[in-house]
């Protein structure tokens, strides 16, 4: 095996900020097709390198091959002792490393593996190289379960919270501030609203053993006309994380119901991106070996996650990757050497030994 460590230092080196990831995607390619061993084909700026042994099983491991914009000052990397920082060395560099080394030191797994890199997974839903791949080319994306690396500091991440992304416009009357009881000031209703959503009691269900922990935020405001003129409509947006006991529509039903009293009829609540929530599937056996032989902890995702797009397609999926996801997407972003060994040495023995 090789160093993980330099691998993710060299991965983070190669730039792939969205939508500008076809540079990395090149390399990625030019790298699996260096293994005779694989299939490798090539969708936009996805790839797919697949085993082809007849085995009885075939899993997926996944990725995405995006870092975040804008960069943190962060884009090359530094090992500090058994510590890589760089844009990306969690979220997912450190699992595309991890995978990759699989990929060149396992010829003949026990289970055919097929390893999907794609892209535009940090930005919104409708940009996904993953949907691309759905829809071009879905027997690429046919197995009996799904690992994806995203970083859980090498414990299992069990299913995963739903999104909601809605915008609220609230409207009023223009006036002159000089005069401002002859409008009604659209910034002003946002008030309850926000207080509202501060006050917002946290749902904390358990499902599977998985505990969940809801969250709403507004993440944006705008408004106002000139600065002596009373604003006759504002505009929130806000961000409602919701566990998977909640379908999408009973997530929007809840919103509705929470805005409610704040409403009136020329007032607008709009969706604007959504993805659904996923619920635990650690009832998988693979999954349930691969937590059990390497003593792993199991909990819940507390964001979202392509496993939900997986598990759509009926393939049952988990994430499990180096890397600590509070630390994603910051100017500190890192990886160590424990979880990035772990990772590999815990999918190792999944797909090199009989259960």
């Amino acid at each position: 095996m090789n160093d993980l460590l330099a691998l993710t230092a060299d991965l983070i080196d190669r730039p792939s900020v969205s939508f500008e990831e076809a540079e990395f995607v090149d390399w990625i390619e030019a790298e699996f097709k260096k293994l005779e061993y694989l299939e490798v084909t090539r969708i936009g700026d996805n790839v797919v390198a697949r085993t082809n042994l007849g085995r009885d099983k075939r899993m997926i491991l996944a990725g995405h091959c995006d870092t975040v914009v804008p960069v943190n000052g962060n884009e090359k990397s530094r090992i500090d002792g058994d510590i890589v920082w760089g844009l990306g060395s969690a979220d997912m560099k450190s699992g595309l490393a991890v995978f990759m080394e699989l990929a060149r030191n396992v010829r003949e797994p026990l289970i055919d593996l097929s390893y999907v890199f794609y892209s535009r997974e940090e930005v919104a839903n409708r940009y996904s190289g993953l949907i691309e791949l759905i829809a071009e080319r879905p027997d690429l994306l046919e197995a009996d379960c799904a690992i994806l690396g995203e970083p859980t500091a090498a414990s299992l991440e069990a299913g995963c919270q739903g999104t909601l992304r809605f915008e609220i416009t609230l409207w009023g009357a223009r006036a002159h501030t000089a005069r401002p009881w002859m409008g009604r000031n659209a910034i002003h209703r946002l008030a309850p609203v926000l207080f509202e959503l501060e006050a917002f009691k946290v749902r904390t269900p358990t499902i599977d053993g998985c505990t969940f922990c809801e969250s709403i935020q507004a993440v944006h405001i705008e408004g106002g006309v000139a600065g002596n003129v009373v604003p006759e409509h504002a505009v929130v947006r806000v961000h409602y994380r919701y566990a998977p006991d909640r379908s999408p529509s009973q997530a929007e039903a809840f919103v509705n119901e929470l805005l409610a009293p704040y409403l009136e009829p020329k007032d607008t609540v709009k969706i604007v991106d959504g993805s659904p929530a996923c619920l635990p599937q650690m009832d998988h056996p693979l999954f349930r070996r691969l937590a059990d032989e390497n003593n792993l902890d199991v909990k819940a995702k507390l964001g979202w996650t392509d496993v939900a797009r997986f598990t759509g397609l009926g393939v049952p999926a988990v994430n499990f990757g180096p890397g600590d996801s509070l630390v994603s997407h910051s100017a500190d972003e890192n990886c160590d050497r424990e979880s990035l060994e772990r990772t590999y040495h815990s999918l190792h023995k999944l797909i090199t030994t009989e259960g």
